[in-house]
């Protein structure tokens, strides 16, 4: 009796591990490079609910051999489920990697290297200190521009940040680095001055009424528009890292050419990149909205580059800020990239070379914006390397690598 009793509580044991180990799920994912030049930092990005589980995943291990890459899980719909895998790797020029991914419904206290980083910081009524936050939402007619610190949402790549503007201008305002790292969290958009004395970057651009980078405008048929009225305006972080961060840009009720439009502006970052992918979400089908969007033409004088075929670039110096006296001049170079089937004509207003776009018959639109600091120490310093370099980026950006999931 007692030694089947062993021989029981062993069975017992081993049934339960098996169970464990069946509880997860491993696959492959084949990420594959038909460019001929090689791919750094390349998102991947996997939707976990084409596969079946069955069970919530809560944590995740995506392996390169013996070696492990560093990935989060982020819940895209605000269920605290998550949606999506996302990681960044480097593929040879036609090359490819065989990766193995375990998802699992435990979770994990495991903490990568952070590579971006994304804030939110409500104002409190004791000076110099803030509230963190994830989602904020607020009357359409609402003054929003000083409810937050940074005036909106701030992200970062080790290359570049960003914030948007919380207000009907919905700009990406941009902030310059010396040197690869995040800065954001310590300098909260606005360094002081020992931390520039100790190299941290600064804002490097004075957006005015511009799209700046990529913001997407309403268009009127002569001049970008506004994002008004509208019901309600929001703002909220999906992802904060450590390989990517997702914030949203959100208004519900716009009433724009005849329509009542609920739209998200979702802008991902990810780990290794200067440009943001930019996706315009719809809750219903377009039908025959224009709108507008491209790079600000700094101080009205900015060099131009395009290739007429949905890339635009400039090129220009101006203060970024009001205060000429503790503040420099900037020389900055922006770009934005639109995929031709979304382009209904290239244009301009005063403080804008444009694309006007369109997308009947679609609840969503995606397209990309970048830039550089003449400050960086490693990024392109002439108007020339930039122009040579956001013809590359479009190459690189219609160069898409292939994912196949095998389960």
């Amino acid at each position: 009796m007692k030694t089947f009793a062993i021989i029981g509580l062993a069975w017992l044991a081993g049934s339960i591990s098996a169970s464990a180990q069946s509880s997860e799920k491993t696959f492959q994912v084949i990420v594959e490079n038909p460019w001929q030049t090689e791919k750094a930092d390349e998102p991947v990005v996997i939707d976990l609910h084409t596969l079946k589980t069955g069970f919530t995943v809560k944590s995740a291990v995506v392996s390169d051999g013996t070696s492990e890459i560093p990935s989060q899980l982020d819940d895209m719909n605000g269920d605290t489920r998550a949606d999506e895998l996302a990681f960044v790797i480097d593929v040879p020029a036609q090359g490819k990697k065989t990766l193995t991914v375990t998802l699992s419904p435990k979770k994990s206290d495991k903490v990568y290297p952070a590579r971006v980083f994304a804030e939110m910081l409500f104002r409190t009524s004791k000076k110099n200190q803030y509230a963190k936050g994830y989602a904020i939402y607020a009357d359409g007619n609402a003054y929003t521009y000083t409810i937050q610190q940074h005036h909106g949402i701030a992200f970062e790549s080790e290359l570049v940040a960003y914030r948007i503007y919380f207000n009907e201008k919905q700009t990406t305002d941009l902030y310059g680095k010396f040197r690869k790292g995040l800065e954001i969290e310590e300098s909260q958009f606005y360094p002081t001055d020992e931390q520039l004395k100790r190299g941290f970057g600064d804002d490097v651009i004075k957006v005015n009424n511009s799209c700046g980078a990529g913001t997407l405008r309403g268009w009127d048929g002569t001049q970008t528009t506004m994002i008004q009225p509208v019901d309600i305006r929001g703002q909220r972080i999906l992802a904060d890292g450590p390989v990517r961060t997702v914030v949203d840009a959100e208004v519900k009720g716009w009433q724009y050419q005849g329509k009542e439009l609920n739209m998200i502006n979702r802008y991902t970052l990810y780990a290794g990149h200067r440009d943001a992918q930019v996706d315009v979400i719809f809750d219903a089908p377009l039908t025959d909205e224009v709108f507008a969007t491209g790079v600000q033409n700094i101080t009205g004088h900015a060099a131009m580059y395009s290739d007429h075929e949905g890339l635009v670039a400039s090129w220009g110096t101006d203060w970024p800020v009001n205060d000429t006296v503790k503040y420099k001049k900037e020389t900055v170079g922006l770009a934005t990239y639109i995929p031709k089937k979304l382009v209904v004509k290239e244009t301009a207003d005063k403080e804008n070379f444009l694309y006007t776009v369109s997308a009947p018959g679609e609840s969503s639109f995606r397209y990309y914006t970048s830039f550089t600091s003449c400050k960086e120490t490693f990024g392109y310093p002439t108007k020339e390397k930039w122009f040579a370099y956001v013809q590359e980026w479009k190459k690189y950006l219609e160069q898409p690598v292939k994912i196949q999931v095998i389960e």
